[in-house]
């Protein structure tokens, strides 16, 4: 009898989800290769802010190739193997031909944690942020602040009152968000098929956000990361990078563009690799998050950088 319990307990540990345990999670393409500067990026909890206003142009320029995707808190990632206080894992949701369990790469060991308690409640209503970072707070007075958290966070519901939510943490039990800043679901199916309008005012309330290399959140997105989340919130998974968005959705002639659609430029004119992706708003426009010495803006195609390096168009609206 002690024979089979143990084999069920062993069966029970070999089933525990591992879960990003900070707010925004930064997956790096090497262990240890970081730099001191990234010390804010890098700690639990993480300060995003600190870190993204600390950099110089040179330093943000620095990411890329070393920095290759992020995860929000309460994500779930697969870990494919350890090296010291570092583990490689898989961000689950962030599709990529690179891994089939999702975006891998490397994270320092104490921001990820196994949670049976976390667990337990994945099957509850799901709170997901819809402003573009939110607060969560100690208690339900909403007046002393836990952490910030990102657009498109999603914890599971505890209790939900009229102008609050009280939800799970992986790892720092239940806490509070004001309403005004979730939607909530019984399940992340629930989220209705957005309109184009739906989408292209998400993106717009994110006009003026520095770029991030490899970001998806809030605190800061790349120009695929941006499209990738955006979509995401409205509960459309698309792949996580540009190159692999432009092979995927339904191909589309530019004269046929229509509000939604995703624009992607290439290297040689147009004709080369897949490098950026903006979504299309109208009236030849489209906004996207441009590089790192720009943020997220709103530009006409035939009058931007982009002009002489269109590549193609996709539709993920069904």
């Amino acid at each position: 009898m002690e024979d089979i319990m143990w084999e069920l307990e062993k069966e029970m540990q070999n089933e525990k989800q591992t879960y990003v345990d900070v707010s925004v999670m930064s997956v790096w393409a090497e262990p240890a290769q970081t730099r001191e500067l990234d010390a804010p990026a890098l700690s639990n909890p993480v300060q995003p802010w600190e870190w993204t206003e600390s950099m110089t142009l040179d330093d943000k320029l620095w990411l890329v190739g070393n920095l290759d995707t992020q995860a929000l808190y309460g994500m779930e990632v697969e870990v494919l193997e350890e090296e010291g206080e570092w583990v490689k894992v898989a961000v689950d949701g962030q599709p990529t031909p690179l891994h089939e369990e999702g975006y891998p790469g490397w994270v320092p060991k104490d921001q990820i944690t196994e949670s049976a308690s976390f667990q337990r409640v994945q099957d509850n209503d799901i709170a997901s942020i819809t402003s573009p970072t939110a607060s969560l707070f100690e208690g339900k007075a909403l007046e002393t602040e836990s952490i910030e958290v990102s657009f498109n966070t999603r914890l599971p519901v505890i209790s939900e009152q009229a102008e609050k939510v009280e939800v799970a943490t992986p790892s720092d039990g239940n806490k509070w968000l004001d309403k005004e800043d979730v939607s909530v679901y019984e399940d992340i199916d629930d989220i209705s098929t957005p309109s184009a309008n739906d989408l292209v005012e998400t993106a717009e309330s994110f006009m003026g956000l520095p770029y991030l290399w490899a970001g998806v959140s809030g605190f800061g997105f790349d120009c695929s990361g941006f499209t990738h989340t955006v979509y995401k919130a409205h509960g459309i998974t698309i792949p996580r990078d540009s190159s692999v968005q432009a092979q995927e959705g339904e191909k589309v002639e530019r004269e046929n563009l229509q509000v939604g659609d995703l624009v992607f430029f290439a290297r040689n004119g147009g004709t080369g690799d897949v490098h950026h992706v903006g979504m299309y708003v109208g009236n030849g426009e489209m906004i996207h998050s441009p590089n790192s010495r720009s943020t997220v803006e709103k530009v006409v195609i035939n009058e931007s950088d982009y002009a002489d390096s269109y590549h193609s168009a996709s539709r993920y609206l069904p």
